[in-house]
């Protein structure tokens, strides 16, 4: 009997560690690893549910002295784009076409939390490129779970490791901006707002972010023509949706494009190959938003973020505090860090805990939370709490730069 549940008891750990084997093959794990994840998700928010958005921070003095020094270098507000010379407008714009069709790449459907290197795995590969989502993936987000992915990460990727291209950002889009773009003989990608079809938790909201290339558009029909690396090819999205779903982040476009043609995207951009200018221009009109639109939280935050760009960081915090008090999605956090960076900024650290904590509530692994915490308790005199905060920010993303120098500031090993 001892020697048959010995066999017995052998048998079964010997099939565990075939089926842990099996469930790190690359195609297994691909395969099953999110929906092992979704399950841990649903587990850890049934028992600590979060609230339905953000917490509204209750707006402070700013402090007039800090026990501890402030840092020379920190972290970069998003987006910061690199400035440019300014170029001359064009006086008399050429009349866009009824419609723009561009042959679009061979579309690839995205791994788990892979939009951002997809659909700019699609768009280089609509220039020649032929690399896929894992070639970009590897190198801006390490770590299979990471959720989210920078405009400045994919643009570091292009600038940095693909020879003979560039990628620029602005902000401030319109949907003319879109359509220049693609009259110009080239594609278009944004950072949008989409809707998970399913919950996640109790509560869930299902807002997420997603990136979008933009391969033309049809007047007549009031739609763009997309490539979806989570819906699927040649998606069509009327003029009005797109709109809607981009606003909540500034109005972002992307544009990659090969060197040689630098000049001439200087030309179609005019007055926004200047970053500040473009900023100026975007912060004009998000000024001009939130008076005719006062309780639109993505007005007011974009504001912020455009105040942010030019280092008014009290002015951001304010606007800031505004769309947090209107309401934010659950997720908002995930992908857009203002607020931390304007709540350091103006001494607001207890506001800056209580924000990072729901983030890393709804995102446990968020590198940016982890990483603006730990600055946060540094101000605060709590060295060994900001050190803890810096290396989970390296744990999430080993490549973090910005943590890699938040730890040899304080003298600490990753």
């Amino acid at each position: 009997m001892k020697t048959s549940l010995r066999f017995y008891f052998l048998g079964a750990l010997l099939a565990l560690i075939a089926l842990v084997g099996l469930y790190f093959l690359p195609p297994v794990h691909r395969r099953l690893a999110w929906r092992l994840d979704a399950v841990r998700t649903t587990l850890r928010m049934s028992l600590h549910p979060a609230a339905a958005r953000p917490p509204t921070p209750k707006p402070a003095m700013p402090e007039t002295s800090a026990a501890t020094p402030t840092p020379t270098l920190t972290p970069s507000p998003t987006p910061t784009p690199t400035a440019g010379p300014t170029a001359t407008p064009t006086p008399s714009p050429t009349p866009l076409p009824p419609q723009v069709l561009l042959k679009p790449p061979k579309w690839e459907s995205q791994d788990w939390n892979n939009c951002g290197p997809t659909t700019l795995a699609l768009y280089l590969r609509w220039w020649g490129w032929e690399g896929d989502q894992y070639d970009i993936s590897r190198v801006v987000k390490p770590k299979r779970g990471d959720r989210n992915v920078n405009v400045e990460e994919l643009a570091a990727f292009v600038n940095n490791d693909v020879h003979g291209m560039s990628m620029i950002y602005r902000v401030g889009g319109s949907l003319e901006t879109l359509k220049r773009v693609l009259a110009s003989g080239m594609p278009v990608m944004i950072e949008e707002s989409m809707m998970f079809e399913e919950q996640y938790w109790p509560n869930d909201d299902r807002w997420a972010a997603h990136y979008l290339l933009i391969t033309g558009y049809d007047d007549a029909a009031g739609q763009f023509i997309t490539q979806d690396s989570f819906r699927g090819p040649n998606r069509q999205v009327a003029y009005d949706t797109l709109w809607h779903n981009w606003e909540a982040f500034n109005f972002v476009y992307i544009l990659v494009f090969p060197n040689t043609r630098t000049e001439a995207v200087k030309a179609l951009l005019g007055a926004d190959w200047n970053t500040d200018t473009n900023r100026q221009k975007a912060l004009k009109t998000m000024q001009q938003a939130t008076q005719e639109h006062p309780n639109d939280a993505y007005a007011w935050f974009n504001l912020g973020t455009n105040l942010l760009y030019f280092e008014r960081y009290g002015e951001a915090a304010m606007a800031y505090d505004k769309a947090l008090k209107i309401g934010l999605p659950q997720r908002f956090l995930r992908y857009q860090f203002g607020p931390f960076i304007a709540y350091f900024h103006t001494a607001r650290f207890e506001d800056l805990l209580a924000l990072t904590d729901y983030a890393l509530q709804i995102t446990p692994n968020s590198e940016e939370a982890h990483l603006w915490r730990g600055w946060a308790y540094y101000r605060l005199g709590k060295k060994r709490d900001a050190i803890a905060e810096f290396r989970a920010a390296l744990e999430a993303n080993p490549h973090d730069a910005d943590a890699k120098y938040a730890l040899q500031f304080l003298g600490a090993r990753p």
